[in-house]
């Protein structure tokens, strides 16, 4: 008899256990729905706010930049391009000049010529050093400027440019008066290239 009643109460005990388990599965579960319901509205409502940041910016800035201005080409010694694309007069009293240089011939070229007549040619070898504004009206030409120690304001094409490449280069001068915006620019042999200054910001 007693061993009747507790195999009974066991058995009791069992069922209880295993009912509860069920319920707590089943909240669990029904708990775990919820927050991925959240969670997917969540990624869903980041989605869309990543997607239309996106598109705004594709619609500001999706469009492919704008190239250099170009203020002036000439084709000359040993199958060089040189493009002028930025004058800028700053108010410190000098101008900035600056562009591209294209090498289209089959050789390295060092700007031998373009390094000008003067003593500190080992400090100005391969450079922009020898280029000039030529003020037509006023019958001015100003030069490069140099430091302290005789080395350019400009680019040195260090190393040269190789067939087919193309190399940024610069070179600052004194400020014509205001009111002379038209020079021409000239380097080398290189055809005389008329460009127009900007006044600075």
């Amino acid at each position: 008899m007693n061993i009747r009643r507790t195999a009974t109460t066991r058995r009791a005990m069992t069922a209880v256990a295993i009912t509860t388990g069920l319920v707590f599965t089943v909240a669990g579960c029904g708990g775990g729905d919820g927050d991925g319901d959240k969670a997917e509205k969540s990624a869903t409502s980041t989605s869309s706010s990543g997607q239309g940041k996106d598109d705004d910016e594709k619609g500001e800035g999706g469009q492919a930049p704008e190239t250099d201005e170009v203020l002036a080409e000439v084709k000359g010694e040993e199958n060089i391009t040189l493009t002028v694309t930025s004058a800028v007069r700053d108010e410190g009293g000098f101008v900035t000049v600056s562009g591209k240089v294209t090498n289209n011939g089959g050789r390295f070229w060092a700007a031998a010529n373009w390094r000008g007549e003067e003593r500190e040619l080992n400090k100005n070898g391969s450079s922009v050093a020898g280029a000039n504004l030529i003020d037509n009206v006023g019958k001015k030409k100003y030069l490069v400027l140099r430091d302290t120690e005789g080395r350019c304001l400009c680019t040195k094409f260090t190393g040269g440019v190789k067939p087919s490449q193309t190399a940024d280069w610069f070179a600052q001068f004194p400020a014509p008066p205001e009111g002379t915006d038209k020079v021409t620019f000239q380097v080398g042999s290189m055809p005389p290239a008329p460009i127009e200054i900007a006044q600075g910001e």
